[in-house]
């Protein structure tokens, strides 16, 4: 008797990410192939767990999307495909496209929208009751006048697809707006005009098998990404007292929206903001992947769960029978920075705290855990006064990933 051929996954992915998805599937016993982008095929892939890698010609990371499912229907003649994953919020439709095309298992490309569309994913959380920002679709001139004469500023305006604060651009007079139109051209109906809410900004991870949220952990930025994006700033982010009326608050939200987007299965990073003014809690937008700048490694230390892994483990088991593994409840902070240096000196931060260092150039960052939030926060704060002495550097965000 024939042994049965293992199951193959494959990974797209046009940035390097997700080395722990593909080296899990591969411990879960299936072949995992990697497609990506041939600028970047001598990046420090996982090899030892890919068997094969497959190259997409690329100019800034764009893929021709015809070229792209020609080449892997190709591949399809001799190898069957069951699942196809994409590793960042740039390859979402991209693995839509060939999920639809080859009839593999998995979001399609309706649901994609609700995951990188921010105005599909607003129309359709407002759709579904839960409080966003007043927002207007930059494309019918009298609309977008009715929105400027009825709606305070200050406005943001936002990219329809692009990730985290990417692109956005914040304008605080009505008569600002047209020329900032005019300058797009074309591209105006690829953008959302939003109000620039004040309060603070907290984004939940979370781990969704067959509809249901099984994990979910809220967390607070120090500040708002885009504030440190773009006027500088150290990044940071912290759990929340474990069980309080916020959290609670949060995690309630948080499954309404995964909900309303009609995420089956897969892990999702959502953020909300809780407005100074009114005390309300609004969603900003929600993405279909790990969350960025190293929020894996922060929920992996306080909670001993790696984001990555378990995406993998419910991709590959069997009949979508996944199940959570045992939870620790700590309490972690994360702060990163850029630095002047190529190689930062941290070996006088040696707290026994410490449980993660970011080893990247020109970069500096750390992980804490602790059983006490208190601690948790003394040492961010700590941090962040030493990292402007001993680190600090900014350089302005740039339209689009350079990396």
């Amino acid at each position: 008797m024939t042994a049965q051929q293992p199951k193959t996954i494959l990974c797209i992915a046009s940035y390097e990410k997700g080395h722990e998805f593909m080296r899990e599937a591969k411990r879960q016993g299936w072949r995992v192939f990697l497609l990506t982008s041939q600028s970047i095929a001598d990046a420090d892939w996982p090899r030892e767990s890919l068997d094969d890698i497959f190259l997409i010609p690329d100019e800034n990371k764009v893929w021709k999307m015809d070229d792209m499912i020609k080449g892997v229907s190709y591949l399809a003649r001799r190898i069957e495909i069951d699942r196809v994953v994409a590793l960042d919020d740039f390859d979402l439709e991209k693995a839509a496209a060939l999920r639809e095309h080859l009839r593999v298992p998995g979001m399609g490309d309706t649901t994609t929208r609700y995951f990188r569309d921010k105005l599909a994913m607003r129309v359709q959380a407002k759709d579904y009751g839960i409080r966003v920002p007043d927002f207007v679709h930059a494309l019918n001139y009298a609309k977008i006048q009715q929105y400027l004469d009825t709606v305070p500023g200050p406005w943001m305006l936002k990219p329809r697809s692009e990730a985290s604060s990417l692109g956005i651009k914040k304008i605080n007079h009505a008569h600002e707006v047209w020329p900032v139109l005019e300058q797009l051209g074309d591209r105006q109906s690829y953008y959302v005009l939003e109000r620039f809410i004040p309060g603070d900004v907290y984004h939940v991870d979370s781990i969704v098998s067959e509809r249901k949220v099984v994990f979910a952990k809220a967390h607070r930025y120090g500040h708002p990404p885009f504030e440190v994006a773009h006027a500088g700033g150290i990044f940071t982010s912290r759990s929340l007292e474990h069980g309080c009326q916020l959290e609670q608050e949060l995690l309630a939200e948080n499954a309404k929206v995964l909900a309303a987007m009609g995420l089956v299965r897969g892990v999702a990073h959502t953020e909300f903001i809780k407005a100074y003014e009114d005390g309300q809690i609004y969603f900003v937008e929600t993405a279909a992947r790990v969350g960025g700048a190293h929020i894996v490694d922060l929920i992996e230390a306080a909670h001993g769960v790696n984001l990555w892994a378990e995406w993998a483990k419910i991709e590959t088991s069997p009949d979508w029978s996944y199940q959570l593994p045992p939870i620790r409840n700590d309490y972690g902070g994360l702060i990163i920075s850029l630095a002047r240096y190529e190689k930062p000196d941290t070996s006088l931060y040696n707290d026994p705290e410490i449980v993660w260092r970011l080893n990247k150039p020109y970069h500096v960052g750390f992980v804490v855990r602790s059983s006490s939030l208190d601690r948790v926060e003394q040492l961010l704060k700590v941090y962040t006064e030493r990292f402007l002495n001993d680190f600090y550097a900014f350089q302005p965000a740039p339209d689009r990933p350079t990396s």
